[in-house]
C-alpha cells in the first residue's frame, strides 16, 4: 500500500507545480508582465541619459580651448537635458493619470462612487 502510495504522489507531483490561483486570466497575466518589464526599463532609459549628458560634459571638459569640440560637447549636454526632461515629464502625466483615474499599481481599478448613496 505504501508503494502505492508513493508512486501516486510521484505522479502527481508536476500537477502540484501547475496549480493557479483563482481569479487572473491569461489577458491580466500578459498586462502584468508587460507592466514589470515596463517599469524595469524606465530607471535603465534615466541613467542612459543621464550618461549620455555626462559624456557630453566629459567631452565638452576635455576639448581644452578646441571650440568645435566645446561646441559638440555642450550639444550632447543639451540633448541629455531635453531628454531627461521629456522622460521626467512623460513618467509625472503617466503617474497623474493614472491617479486621477483611479489606476492603482497593482493594475486594480478603482470604480468611482456618488458619496452618500
Amino acid at each position: 500500500m505504501m508503494k502505492k502510495f508513493i508512486y501516486a504522489a510521484i505522479t502527481f507531483a508536476p500537477v502540484l507545480a501547475l496549480a493557479q490561483t483563482a481569479g487572473t486570466t491569461n489577458i491580466e497575466n500578459i498586462v502584468k508582465g508587460i507592466g514589470r518589464i515596463i517599469n524595469l526599463i524606465i530607471p535603465i532609459m534615466f541613467a542612459l541619459a543621464l550618461v549620455y549628458f555626462f559624456w557630453g560634459l566629459i567631452k565638452f571638459i576635455r576639448s581644452a580651448g578646441d571650440p568645435k569640440a566645446a561646441a559638440e560637447g555642450k550639444g550632447i549636454m543639451i540633448y541629455g537635458i531635453i531628454a531627461i526632461a521629456i522622460m521626467i515629464s512623460i513618467y509625472g502625466l503617466v503617474n497623474w493619470l493614472a491617479t486621477t483615474l483611479g489606476v492603482t499599481q497593482t493594475g486594480n481599478v478603482v470604480l468611482p462612487t456618488v458619496p452618500g448613496i
